[in-house]
């Protein structure tokens, strides 16, 4: 059962927003993403951002606390900490975390997790919604060969989950914890495995994604890759799931990626969302982090509202909207469930009455 809507959207919780861009009113995103590292201490074999490059520079926190505190007051809902490195890697992340959440905004964390060791876990789960482990295999070589690193990672990891685990018992903290595989010919022998391993040491949930291929990616081994030969791991992960653990196996976007097909033919939901990276810049679509024309300004510079309220911003949602050709878009990107939303809403079919 998918009670996250991990497969889904979420944007009918949010009406007022919805019904406010409708009418053309200025609308601050409800969710952003941000890279407060832009090195990485992996190199796995499917990262879509490789062409970053993986960069030593982190966000500033002086500067980015001070934006949290702004974008608390007008209106952003939720930010997800990943990027194009690993935000643990950040020296002040659970002080960047702590005022995330002070600023009234819901703090997550995509991570590999080898250094959200138990002081970090003590330090950030009061102020996490949720923190999910991205874990490509349940066997040591396996892992090691596919995020091409160290085999003891993967122990470090699941010690360290497994002590989140027992502190959030402990405390009573509601932060839910999850992990996460992409599904590839390397490793869905061993899907069923990780899942009992993570039901296991007591995380909320595995969630089992297809690899989706970037534009700008180097990589480009797994770009032919289909998952109808493996649609029928879900009915053998569902006989593990329980009242407290679930495997949110993403049919929905695997077929999507097998049969690409969308019902929008441009971007509309560039104003629900924003992506920082670990330079500070502000981008309209985490897609085009190299294009001039999806960089809206830099956090060191302006503030997040001048940022945001730019003619350079409403211009570029008003290209997006019209005319920018969503077919050569990333299959299964950020924004398509939102976008298949928000065109059924305003080009909506015959009979919407008959409810």
């Amino acid at each position: 059962m998918d009670k996250y809507k991990i497969d889904s959207h979420k944007l009918m919780y949010h009406p007022d927003r919805v019904s406010n861009w409708i009418k053309g009113k200025q609308i601050y995103p409800i969710y952003m993403e941000v890279s407060p590292a832009g090195s990485c201490n992996h190199r796995c074999i499917y990262c879509g951002l490789d062409f970053m490059k993986y960069q030593a520079r982190f966000l500033d926190t002086l500067i980015f606390k001070k934006r949290l505190a702004e974008m608390g007051r007008l209106g952003v809902k939720s930010i997800m900490y990943a990027g194009e490195g690993e935000p643990f890697l950040h020296k002040d992340i659970a002080d960047i975390i702590m005022t995330t959440n002070k600023s009234g905004i819901d703090a997550a964390v995509t991570t590999n997790g080898v250094l959200f060791n138990e002081k970090m876990a003590e330090l950030t789960l009061p102020y996490l919604s949720w923190i999910k482990i991205s874990i490509n295999a349940a066997k040591a070589a396996t892992y090691a060969r596919i995020h091409r690193t160290v085999p003891q990672d993967f122990d470090k990891v699941i010690r360290n989950m497994a002590y989140a685990a027992k502190i959030r018992r402990k405390s009573g903290y509601s932060c839910t914890l999850g992990m996460q595989i992409i599904l590839l010919p390397d490793n869905y022998k061993e899907v069923a495995l990780l899942a009992k391993k993570a039901k296991a040491i007591g995380m909320d949930y595995l969630v089992v994604k297809p690899y989706s291929q970037h534009l700008l990616s180097k990589t480009r081994i797994f770009k032919d890759i289909k998952y109808e030969r493996y649609l029928d791991l879900s009915e053998k992960l569902k006989k593990l799931n329980s009242k407290y653990f679930n495997v949110i196996f993403r049919m929905h976007a695997m077929r999507k990626w097998d049969e690409p097909e969308r019902n929008y033919k441009h971007c509309l939901g560039l104003p629900f969302w924003a992506y920082i990276d670990a330079g500070g810049n502000v981008w309209a679509c985490s897609m085009y982090l190299t294009s001039k024309r999806f960089c809206l300004g830099n956090i060191y510079k302006d503030s997040f509202k001048d940022i945001w309220e730019s003619r350079k911003h409403s211009r570029l949602n008003c290209w997006a909207a019209g005319q920018l050709n969503t077919q050569r878009c990333r299959v299964n990107c950020r924004m398509d469930e939102i976008n298949r939303h928000l065109w059924d809403l305003t080009h909506p079919s015959k009979h919407v009455n008959f409810i």
